[in-house]
């Protein structure tokens, strides 16, 4: 039986699991006031921009806008996207794109707005096609609007990723999933530490151990090609070289750089190969009682790495050398590099129990869980339902 879930898992890897190309790279301060002379010289007119409340408000856009203005370019301007945005607040930035006759997008935020503006991309170039039919894999194929992806937190890398989150309803409750297409890869990912530096300590957390989630996921599955192996290892080492220090500081424009761009390593890397079971947990978890995806991650993560056994023991080695860890065999290096990310989760204040999770939540949980990766991920070590009712007995306070 394991044996045909893994036959399943390599066809999927080897067919959906490489992208043919990354965002182009614009990095550095300032780096947003360079999208108003690319959409110019590209010939576009009208732009839709997502945002959230706050970047308004505190009139942090003004001189992106100015220099709109002054490109002679028009912006629809959509500032209503929460977190873990649903499916109504993806047919209002539709609308918005369509009202405003739209021939790009430029989304500046975090996860949420980029995963929502990219969920409406889609839907514009299939206006027939509603979102819970493009969940899953390969399911748009249609190229989308020019669409430039500005994160204002290093965490979610959806700005390098095939990848959108939404959250929907089933049975009368919340759960997240996933849309999966090569289009969704944005044309642009624009890094621009400026827009995050200040971000809340928790949030500086959050994202960051979801970058470093994403890129051990990405390392410890099977089939990592050379290129998922160097992003990857890239950026664990720059994520333990320059979270703790953009935690610390919030002001530290280079650990804000340096963040972004491991971010961004973090995502290439789970474009090529994937997630594990602690994406598919933490959806779960995160739409079932609307916590913090990051955060999730975070407490999910050592556990599963843990419960992965040898299966997982030489990658978690390999990745506790880029790290910084010393032991003498890869069984003391992986165990080192668990208890590093407790240590980290602990610095930051991040709890090692799900204090909202419920025993009798389990059984949808594993439902849920195992609906999300078992054939998709390429994971270390296959898990059965019990597996699952396992980590989440771990996971409980």
């Amino acid at each position: 039986m394991k044996a045909a879930h893994r036959a399943k898992q390599w066809v999927m890897c080897r067919t959906t699991g490489i992208i043919s190309h990354e965002p182009e790279l614009i990095r550095g301060r300032g780096a947003l006031l360079q999208i108003p002379k690319m959409l110019k010289e590209s010939g576009k007119e009208r732009v839709l921009v997502t945002t959230t409340a706050g970047f308004i408000r505190r009139g942090t856009l003004e001189p992106f806008f100015d220099e709109l203005e002054k490109e002679g370019i028009r912006a629809t301007v959509f500032s209503n996207i929460a977190p873990d945005p649903t499916l109504k607040c993806v047919v209002e930035v539709v609308t918005q794109y369509v009202l405003g006759d739209c021939q790009a997008v430029v989304a500046i935020g975090g996860g949420s707005v980029i995963d929502c503006s990219k969920a409406a991309a889609a839907r514009v170039v299939c206006p027939g096609k509603r979102i819970r039919e493009m969940k899953g894999t390969m399911k748009i194929r249609k190229k989308l609007p020019d669409f430039y992806a500005v994160p204002t937190t290093a965490g979610t890398g959806s700005e390098a990723t095939a990848a959108a989150v939404v959250t929907d309803m089933k049975d009368g409750r919340d759960y997240k999933y996933s849309i999966n297409d090569t289009c969704l890869i944005p044309k642009c990912a624009v890094l621009d530490p400026e827009l995050s530096v200040g971000l809340p300590k928790a949030n500086t957390a959050a994202t960051g151990m979801d970058a470093l989630t994403h890129a051990v996921e990405a390392y410890t599955n099977k089939y990592p090609s050379a290129l998922v192996k160097e992003k990857a290892l890239d950026a664990v080492r720059l994520i333990y070289e320059n979270l703790p220090v953009a935690f610390a500081d919030g002001e530290n424009i280079e650990a804000r750089d340096n963040m972004l761009y491991a971010s961004y390593e973090a995502g290439v890397a789970f474009t090529n190969n994937f997630v594990g079971y602690v994406h598919a947990v933490a959806h779960g978890i995160g739409g079932l009682y609307h916590m913090a995806h990051g955060q999730a991650n975070a407490i999910i993560l050592p556990y599963v790495m843990e419960q992965y056994g040898e299966a997982a023991e030489k990658p978690l080695a390999e990745l506790a050398k880029a790290a910084g860890l010393e032991g003498e065999d890869n069984a003391q290096l992986a165990e080192a590099f668990i208890r590093s990310i407790r240590d980290m989760n602990e610095s930051f204040g991040i709890p090692d129990k799900i204090e909202e999770l419920r025993e009798e939540d389990f059984e949808i949980l594993v439902k849920r869980a195992v609906a999300e990766a078992n054939y998709t991920y390429p994971v270390p070590a296959i898990w059965s339902m019990s597996d699952f009712r396992v980590l989440l007995h771990k996971l409980l306070k």
